[in-house]
């Protein structure tokens, strides 16, 4: 990745210089940051822990850099590594230190074995045996939502519970304008349950009996795993 990155830094000097050449000030300020970029890329790092300003950053933004992406690292490992990991995990995380990365320790052989058996107790019963407390594939939705900065919400109906991605930070209006965009430009209120409420009190009337749904306006920002049911009138 590192390469097909060089790669494109080095075509894009190539044309800037063809600029430079004519006197555009712009086009030598960008030389300079392009340089900048190259020069890291040959010294083995990837351009996640490059040391520019934002304005630096808009050079090569139209390159979207692959080494620019956060990433994740998953580690296969044998059954007894899984929860400590090994010295090869170990000298691995030491290597990304530093950059925009999340490491997940897993063991495949074992996850696909959890996932040959027919109920959910067997599947909890053997993942407790393994000092685990749910399967890997959680973790790896959870770190692909945190570095990539988003959050999801649901909506339960009498035939189904949907589960929305939004970005963090999103109002509830602007949540439900991902569902759709009459309920985003209709929006009056939102009707909120916490998730681990929903799940313990079983239902919407029980959240209502005990104070657990709140009635939000327009600057309610969505929790991660809000139950929302959305007002609106176009």
């Amino acid at each position: 990745l590192q390469i097909k990155d060089l790669e494109s830094i080095e075509k894009k000097i190539q044309r800037v210089e063809k600029a430079a050449k004519t006197g555009d000030k712009d086009a030598k300020k960008h030389l300079e940051v392009l340089h900048t970029y190259k020069n890291h890329l040959e010294s083995f790092e990837s351009v996640r822990t490059i040391d520019v300003s934002e304005d630096d950053k808009l050079v090569v933004r139209d390159l979207c850099l692959l080494t620019e992406k956060p990433m994740i690292y998953v580690c296969n490992v044998d059954e007894n590594s899984v929860l400590t990991g090994n010295k090869y995990t170990a000298d691995f995380i030491e290597s990304v230190k530093g950059e925009n990365t999340q490491v997940l320790v897993i063991a495949a052989a074992m996850e696909a074995d959890i996932a040959e058996l027919e109920s959910q107790e067997d599947r909890i019963e053997f993942l407790k045996d393994v000092g685990l407390t749910e399967p890997s594939v959680n973790k790896l939705i959870r770190s692909a939502y945190s570095l990539l900065n988003l959050k999801q919400f649901f909506t339960v109906g009498p035939k189904e519970i949907h589960a929305w991605t939004i970005k963090n930070g999103m109002t509830a209006p602007q949540a439900a304008g991902v569902i759709h965009s009459d309920l985003e430009r209709g929006f009056i209120r939102a009707e909120v349950m916490k998730y681990n409420d929903f799940v313990s009190l079983g239902s919407e009337l029980a959240c209502k009996e005990k104070g657990k749904l709140f009635v939000e306006g327009k600057n309610y920002v969505v929790d991660d795993g809000d139950i929302l049911n959305i007002r609106f009138n176009v």
